[in-house]
């Protein structure tokens, strides 16, 4: 496995850990309570967020409070309108790769991918251990694992597409993976993406990938979007079905209220990402 691939995911879990000390602390943390607490000295702690996120602890602490979402709806707001006129535009190369993208027809959906090959592989990514999933035409599945267990993640993958064949092949997928995290060759290819879902879920997944990193919107304003202004329970099942984690940025998906709202992979999970995402813009 790749350096960059695996530091991304230590990084993850030792950001993970963090989480739990912040929301349990009554006050925010000093880089010297908060090192401690994770075995490790200042300096170490320090050098190594800001090489991750490219912003100090304090600062990262900030981004990982749970007003955040409400600072994020207040000051980067959304309208998927303005989004689609200005493409995929956000910050960083980490959620931007992805700008080619087709869809499996209606029909072939509903065979439950008969006679579909995809490959898997399990990969280190920036928020723990990623399972990859893609055919010849572009990655279809991305599960994260840190909260519900490679297992489950497998399984849950695998349901959606009943009628296919699942091949293990981590150095098919490996050059797509590399892309997704946002490692490997800076000269590569768009990540292709190969949707495999019902109509409106693909209407609800294309309206999200307008969405630009650093940035989030709600789940009434993806219902405008998609032409259902009244479908927002509908939308958002359907963006919590969505197979395709990070480069379909569903995290970027919030309630009118501020609140995180759900997320299929565990809401610390989406809390990292959209903390991520804001660093990295904001740095």
């Amino acid at each position: 496995m790749p350096e960059d691939l695996a530091e991304g995911g230590y990084h993850f879990h030792v950001m993970r850990r963090a989480i739990d000390l912040i929301d349990a602390a009554k006050d925010p943390l000093s880089l010297e309570d908060l090192a401690a607490a994770m075995d490790m000295s200042s300096a170490h702690f320090q050098r190594l967020f800001s090489r991750w996120v490219g912003v100090s602890p304090k600062r990262y602490q900030q981004y990982l409070t749970l007003g955040h979402a409400k600072t994020l709806l207040r000051e980067r707001f959304t309208t998927l309108e303005a989004a689609h006129s200005t493409g995929l535009s956000g910050g960083g190369r980490l959620h931007d790769l992805f700008l080619r993208w087709e869809a499996m027809s209606p029909g072939e959906f509903a065979r439950g991918g008969a006679g579909l090959v995809i490959y898997w592989g399990w990969y280190e990514s920036p928020f723990g251990p990623a399972l990859v999933m893609g055919t010849d035409k572009g990655i279809c599945g991305i599960a994260f694992a840190a909260e519900s267990g490679e297992t489950a993640a497998m399984a849950d993958l695998t349901a959606r597409w009943p009628g296919a064949s699942f091949v293990e092949d981590t150095e098919r997928l490996r050059p797509w993976a590399q892309s997704a995290f946002g490692v490997g060759d800076a000269t590569a290819e768009p990540t292709p993406l190969y949707l495999i879902g019902a109509p409106f879920q693909l209407k609800v997944w294309e309206a999200l990938l307008r969405i630009p990193s650093g940035h989030v919107t709600t789940y009434s304003e993806i219902a405008q979007a998609v032409g259902h202004p009244k479908a927002v329970r509908a939308v958002g099942t359907a963006v919590g079905r969505n197979p395709i984690s990070l480069l379909i940025p569903c995290h970027r998906a919030l309630r009118r209220s501020g609140a995180l709202g759900g997320y299929h992979w565990g809401l610390p999970v989406k809390r990292a990402i959209l903390a991520y995402e804001g660093a990295r813009a904001d740095a």
